[in-house]
């Protein structure tokens, strides 16, 4: 790989896209360091550091820290996520959404609700955390609203949203004239943002002897492994055939190929993990608002790493998998559309039989992808109670950084071989998997 990459930079038209996102990234880690104006930015630090198992830590680690620094890009870009999410649930529940999902000019439609249920999801989400902000009471770092009132909720709604339509724009014009999938790449770097710190930590912890070269060596292996096993399970696909048979127009013969349908094991990605985490700290962030004592029993029973705790949240990763799966990908239009242009499964019959195949093979191998999502979302706990691991490692922050970069090699790969250079990694070919 590294012999391969200077070719990178001897197509100027890849070396142009690298550099406009690599600016872009700039401008966005700049502006997750600007302050929020009115907000005490070290009061709001302590704040947080008292919610980590709760939405609004979940919140932080996909914004990159921009939520615990009070920074104008407060909200990131999961106003877009959250949007984009509901519009594809909406599509299974509303056939004219379901019809416009289907075409080009529909999508393109789809893409602008999107957009102004983005700004509207925004404006909501930072009212709730100006009033939310107001309602604490001073910490060790004094006051978190230096000026409360009418204004500061007002300046904030409009700052808070502001950030999020920048961030939004930042990553269509990643889309647009950079490399990878920009929505997917803003996420990817803000999932890296606590990696400097982790690094600090573990090798404060070995200085002052509270972790062995031993237990690191052995920590090492485990990330590799898990890395490895990942990467393997984000590219895995099982293939189905399918065959296409030969049509005579004219004095002409077309047809008579033979390809695939590609169905992964991880056909959800990180969704599953995303609703089930959201879920599951429901009760920390309800007995945060509200001192209910029954809620806070619940808070102590679903305390994070318990078995219970893990129990549950395995049974929630598993049901979402199958859920988002049987949304995003229908075995029936999948039939049909084969079926019209006159492919078909050898050994099965067209229409409703291939549906049937389609989906009894989906099923089979989403439960090994649904376990694999459920012990990367376990593995972080695992790894800090039994090898007093410094930082939190695993789990969705994990899977983006994995499939976002596959996705950035695959796109670089192709522009390489499109010019006759070779790819990144000899004798492999990189799968792509984008995230959101």
């Amino acid at each position: 790989m590294l012999t391969n990459a200077p070719n990178i930079f001897k197509i100027p038209d890849l070396r142009r896209k690298i550099l406009i996102t690599l600016g872009l990234v700039i401008v966005y880690r700049l502006g997750g360091h600007i302050p929020t104006p009115g907000i005490n930015a070290a009061a709001l630090g302590l704040l947080l550091s008292q919610l980590r198992g709760t939405v609004f830590g979940l919140y932080d680690i996909f914004v990159g820290g921009a939520l615990s620094r009070a920074s104008v890009f407060a909200l990131g870009i999961m106003p877009y996520i959250s949007a984009s999410i509901m519009f594809q649930l909406l599509g299974s529940v509303f056939p004219a959404l379901e019809k416009l999902q289907k075409d080009e000019e529909g999508r393109k439609k789809i893409n602008q609700y999107t957009r102004y249920a983005t700004v509207l999801l925004a404006m909501v989400q930072a009212f709730g955390i100006a009033a939310y902000l107001e309602a604490q009471p001073p910490t060790a770092a004094g006051p978190i609203v230096l000026f409360p009132g009418f204004f500061f909720r007002l300046i904030t709604i409009f700052t808070l949203t502001a950030g999020t339509i920048l961030v939004m724009w930042l990553g269509e014009q990643i889309n647009d004239k950079g490399i990878g999938n920009g929505i997917s790449f803003i996420i990817f770097v803000g999932c890296l943002d606590s990696t400097p710190q982790d690094l600090g930590r573990t090798i404060g912890m070995i200085r002052a002897g509270e972790l062995s070269y031993f237990s690191l060596l052995i920590i090492a292996g485990l990330i590799f492994g898990i890395y490895a096993g990942v990467v393997l399970i984000t590219q895995a696909m099982r293939k189905i055939p399918v065959q296409y048979p030969k049509r005579i127009v004219g004095r002409r013969i077309y047809g008579g190929q033979t390809t695939h349908i590609p169905l992964r094991i991880n056909t959800a990605g990180v969704i599953p993990i995303i609703f089930a985490q959201s879920l599951i700290v429901f009760p920390s962030t309800f007995a945060t608002f509200f001192k209910v004592p029954f809620m806070t029993t619940v808070q102590e029973i679903l305390a994070p790493g318990g078995w219970l705790y893990n129990l549950l949240f395995a049974g929630l990763i598993i049901f979402f998998t199958y859920f988002y799966t049987s949304i995003v990908f229908n075995p029936r239009d999948l039939a049909e559309n084969m079926q019209r242009f006159g492919g078909f499964i050898p050994g099965i019959r067209p229409g409703e039989k291939t549906a049937e195949y389609i989906d009894k093979s989906l099923s089979l191998i989403t439960l090994p992808g649904a376990i694999f999502l459920a012990l990367m979302a376990l593995i972080p706990w695992f790894l800090m109670s039994t090898f007093r691991l410094p930082f939190y490692f695993g789990g969705t922050t994990l899977l983006i950084i994995v499939g976002v970069a596959l996705d950035t090699i695959q796109q670089i790969e192709s522009h390489l071989l499109m010019r006759h250079y070779e790819g990144l990694m000899k004798g492999m070919k990189v799968k792509g998997r984008r995230v959101g």
